[in-house]
């Protein structure tokens, strides 16, 4: 595929200011196609123009001339995620199915431009829409006809779903004075398609559909409610069971409280006849405008082709379908491409043959494995035999036919591709169309192909010697002799291995192997002391071939190194020494002990270590010093005198009985008369006074002097200081 042409078609600015005051994002407020539709020459494109609606008609191959702009109000929706759907017939009107206001509360089927007046359903009328999902829209005779699922209002008990078939008549011109402006002409019916049994499952909402014009055929893909568990079915619906829907008996309600009961139709193939009398009434259809306005919902159910549907499938949700009539050995196929919500497209038959039904003959992976991305859409252009699909940003081109990838009869014909058969002049699988003659072509669909049958791969038959060329790079072109064979007898198919093994022999050409240049020599193996290195060379100049000689010799080389490097001697502590003797034999001292750094001077930690030693009390000693001579101290007037002598006493918890603190001091005083008549009296006392003779400790010694810091790593060391008795 190949652009032809490109034209950009974007809100202007203040339109999408506009959107965006609203409340709307900036990813809303950009515009979205969301109808496209081909006319003769013409197309007519409408956007959500940032919540502005607006269509556009430009020449086919004019991209970038406009012909007209018309407002796109009840043509196209505000909101990009309304579903809607539109169709414009030979005679130029357009008929959409969309919201018309801002809050998408509005929906409608609107007919527009053309020669027709300007038509719409009841407005706010939830009994003509319900909350409606448009799908598709198609211009078929008489009528155009709309499909779409709602919000069942007949339906008493609960919310639920039914999936719709709607249609109007196109010479529809409204009411007068009752219904005016409004379809008179209007009716829906409900779609039928489930799983057969005593209480059938329901698929009720309709996803998608497809149009066969030659078989008055429409397709349409159901699924389960999205908070359901995930089913979905195809089935389809010939025009004449519709058209026998729309001729039943209506459903009516004749008040709000009251059931939905079956009605009779006043006319019971009504084929959008007209009243012929001249008068206000003129060119009204024969209904009238009080059944057109009350009778517009079916009671009759419209039925599929089959009893159960044509696929069905659990666990997975389709989005879109399209069909292709292909034409067979013996009968016409349909064959179905179903999008699912995955990205893959599953190939399927539609066939009322039992044998035939819910047949899956292939499953397509789009996406690289692990991406999962929804199919938007899918066409078939039958002019290039492709099929197209629609992706979020890009499109695929998908051949109908591609009967070359099977190699053999047996997978030709096990395949039941309708497109495919066996040639048997040609000696290959081609179409029909392909073919050399009809009666050389063979089909058999008669059962559904095997699914998921994982075969391995084998290896076919060799073919014959031939003669080849050899290019070894080196010795030149040399003659050979070759032969192949392929893995496709069978080819590995749903997981089944490859073939395991050369699909190549070569002969006559052997070629001995040689060696390539010694490589450097590689690091030393040890950083000190003698270590090795090493070298090595491949077998690779060049490989040896085809029963050629490998190489002789050794593919590695090693030799010493560094056998002169001598490595340093570790460093490390000597064991501890003895511990000295105690410092004191009472009282708590200090003793010692050392070690030394062997082969350098830089290990860590301390090569001095102290520990505290007797710490159990000393015992105390007591000394008394000699008395004094008497010394008079008080002498009285009358000649008498006081006379005072005195010793020391010391006592101390000390291991030297010489160490002794001074204490206290004896003093005796006597009282000696004058005339010595009597002996002197004497006072003992003990009195706390200087000590004649002081014991003190010296002052701790200046910084310099102290002992070198013990210290390990990064804990706390210590400094050791020393004081004198004096």
């Amino acid at each position: 595929m190949s652009l032809i042409q490109a034209t950009e078609w974007a809100p202007d600015e203040e339109t999408r200011r506009s959107c965006q005051s609203k409340g709307k994002t900036e990813i809303e407020c950009q515009n979205y196609i969301r109808v496209l539709l081909v006319n003769k020459t013409e197309v007519m494109t409408c956007g959500t123009n940032a919540f502005q609606p607006l269509c556009i008609t430009r020449e086919v191959w004019m991209s970038v001339s406009v012909l007209e702009r018309v407002n796109g109000v009840a043509r196209c929706p505000y909101d990009p995620r309304h579903n809607s759907t539109a169709v414009v017939t030979e005679s130029g009107e357009l008929y959409a199915a969309t919201v018309i206001d801002f809050s998408g509360r509005d929906p409608v089927i609107y007919r527009s431009l053309g020669g027709m007046p300007p038509l719409r359903t009841a407005q706010y009328n939830s009994k003509w829409l319900n909350e409606p999902h448009f799908i598709s829209a198609y211009d078929i005779g008489l009528f155009t006809f709309f499909f779409l699922r709602e919000n069942a209002v007949e339906h008493d008990c609960g919310k639920t779903v039914y999936s719709r078939v709607a249609r109007v008549c196109k010479n529809d011109i409204g009411g007068r004075f009752l219904l005016e402006d409004t379809w008179t002409t209007f009716m829906k019916a409900r779609l039928n398609c489930s799983r057969s049994g005593e209480i059938p499952f329901y698929y009720n909402e309709l996803q998608s559909t497809f149009y066969l014009p030659e078989q008055d055929l429409i397709y349409g893909i159901f699924t389960t409610n999205v908070n359901s568990i995930a089913a979905s079915a195809v089935c389809a619906f010939n025009l004449s069971a519709i058209t026998q829907a729309f001729n039943g008996p209506f459903r009516s309600q004749e008040n709000p409280r009251s059931t939905w009961l079956p009605t009779p139709n006043p006319i019971h193939n009504f084929q959008c006849g007209t009243i012929n009398d001249e008068g206000p009434n003129e060119g009204l259809t024969e209904r009238s405008l009080q059944d057109a306005q009350r009778l517009y919902l079916m009671n009759d159910v419209v039925q599929p082709e089959s009893v159960d549907p044509l696929v069905m499938q659990d666990d997975v949700r389709f989005s879109n379908l399209v069909v292709d009539i292909v034409q067979g050995m013996d009968t016409l196929y349909h064959v179905m491409y179903i999008s699912t919500e995955y990205g893959t497209i599953l190939k399927a038959l539609a066939t009322p043959n039992k044998n035939l039904q819910g047949c899956y003959l292939e499953e397509m992976e789009l996406l690289p494995p692990g991406v999962r991305e929804p199919v938007l859409s899918l066409q078939i252009l039958h002019s290039d035999r492709s099929l197209f699909v629609g992706l979020n940003n890009r499109v695929l081109k998908i051949p109908l036919e591609r009967c070359s990838t099977y190699k053999t009869e047996t997978l030709c014909l096990e395949a039941r591709d309708p497109y495919c058969g066996w040639d048997f002049r040609q000696r290959r699988c081609t179409t029909l169309e392909d073919s050399s003659n009809m009666s050389q072509w063979k089909q058999n669909i008669t059962v559904c192909p095997l699914q998921n049958q994982t075969t391995n791969g084998g290896f076919g038959p060799w073919a014959p010697w031939q003669p080849c060329n050899n290019d070894d790079g080196v010795d030149g072109v040399s003659s050979c002799l070759c032969r192949s064979r392929s893995c496709d007898s069978p080819a590995p198919r749903c997981g089944g291995k490859n073939c395991q093994g050369p699909t190549i022999e070569v002969a006559n050409c052997s070629r001995n192997g040689g060696w390539t240049p010694w490589s450097s020599w590689g690091q030393c193996s040890t950083t000190c002391g003698t270590g090795f290195e090493l070298r090595q060379r491949s077998c690779n100049n060049p490989s040896p071939r085809h029963g050629g000689r490998v190489c002789v010799g050794l593919s590695r080389d090693e030799r010493f190194c560094n056998e002169g490097v001598s490595c340093p001697q570790p460093i490390f502590w000597s064991p501890w020494g003895s511990w000295t003797k105690c410092s004191t034999e009472c009282g708590g001292g200090v003793h010692s002990r050392v070690r030394t750094c062997e082969n350098g001077n830089s290990c860590p930690g301390c090569a001095l270590e102290y520990k505290a030693c007797n710490l159990e009390a000393c015992p105390e000693v007591k000394r008394n010093t000699p008395w004094t001579p008497w010394l008079p101290v008080n002498v009285t007037q009358g000649g008498a005198r006081q006379e005072q002598r005195m010793r020391y006493m010391c006592r101390a918890h000390l291991s030297d009985p010489h160490e002794l603190q001074i204490g206290r001091r004896k003093v005796e005083t006597r009282f000696c008369p004058n005339d010595g008549t009597a002996a002197c009296e004497t006072d003992s006392k003990s009195l706390k006074g200087p000590p004649t003779h002081k014991l003190w400790w010296s002052s701790f010694p200046s910084a310099d002097l102290q002992s070198p810091c013990c210290m390990v790593c990064n804990m706390r060391g210590i400094y050791f200081f020393s004081r004198i008795l004096q």
